[in-house]
């Protein structure tokens, strides 16, 4: 079977001086994104901002500047005509920030099918959209190129009220994971960042209530309180909860070190940590291993 590593600790993309660098952030308009573009800013890189909501699109270019194209993630069309209209721009992308993402909380007996696929649609296949339409632009830039995408300490362990969110990244991460393989088999000048910030204060909760027709369904009765919903939110304290503009920054520090992944709340990892132990105690167990061990 084949059994590969991913090297660590370089990046093809010399990122000591940005200045004059481009980097396209989808979902750039709010939150996480708008930080990034905030942070890239600041060291001169050229921006073009996606983003699907046009008003809020319109406030961070009037912030930002650089290129600001309306973007549906969910469209292949659509992020072709990103990418299309960066290179006619700028000629070149150096830094791929695939941002987009939308959550909704709630335990699996109330999650809608619609509310699945409206997971998967933005935070997987978005993803997918945008690698597909940008990576032939990253792989023939002779300086190198970056992608960062962003994950979730949800791509590590499982939450109660979180299945759909969870999978979408836990397929997020094996897509990344994948694709950071794939380039260093080929030796393509193109690294992959999982940036896998915990609980960050931005508006990702408010997207529910505007979700396309498509992804809705009729209203059920009231069934009353969510006890899962109640169980994961009595457990998330003020404490740890941390800003967009601090994931920014460690996204950036991440990026700089090579790194795939940029965890920004370690001291909320004991769940994965166990996991892995108890993924290893399974292999222990594994029929005929202890016989192996000692023939």
């Amino acid at each position: 079977m084949l059994l590969e590593t991913i090297a660590t600790g370089e990046t093809p993309l010399d990122m000591a001086d940005l200045a004059g660098k481009t980097a396209v952030i989808i979902g750039a308009a709010s939150g996480i994104g708008l930080a990034l573009g905030r942070r890239l800013k600041a060291e001169g890189v050229q921006l073009v901002l996606a983003d699907l909501d046009a008003d809020a699109l319109d406030r961070a270019v009037a912030e930002l500047g650089g290129l600001a194209v309306v973007t549906d993630s969910r469209d292949p069309a659509s992020v072709q005509a990103l990418a299309d209209q960066a290179v006619a721009r700028f000629g070149q992308v150096h830094l791929l920030c695939s941002n987009a993402g939308v959550a909704r909380m709630a335990g699996i007996e109330r999650l809608s099918i619609q509310d699945w696929r409206w997971l998967f649609d933005v935070n997987l296949f978005g993803a997918v959209n945008v690698v597909h339409a940008f990576l032939p632009v990253l792989k023939a830039n002779p300086d190198g190129a970056h992608i960062l995408f962003t994950a979730s300490l949800s791509s590590f362990y499982a939450t109660r009220a979180q299945a759909a969110y969870a999978a979408t990244k836990y397929a997020l991460a094996a897509f990344g994971e994948t694709l950071a393989l794939e380039l260093q088999a080929e030796r393509a000048k193109v690294g992959v960042t999982l940036l896998c910030p915990g609980p960050v204060r931005t508006n990702i909760g408010t997207g529910y209530a505007k979700r396309e027709e498509q992804y809705r369904v009729p209203t059920a009765a009231d069934a009353g309180a969510d006890v899962h919903e109640q169980a994961f939110r009595d457990e998330t304290f003020e404490v740890d909860w941390s800003t967009a503009d601090y994931v920014a920054d460690a996204a950036l520090a991440g990026m700089r070190r090579g790194e795939l992944w940029v965890v920004t709340h370690p001291d909320l990892l004991s769940s994965t940590l166990s996991r892995h132990r108890a993924i290893e105690a399974a292999a222990e167990r594994e029929p005929g291993r202890q016989d192996l061990k000692t023939a």
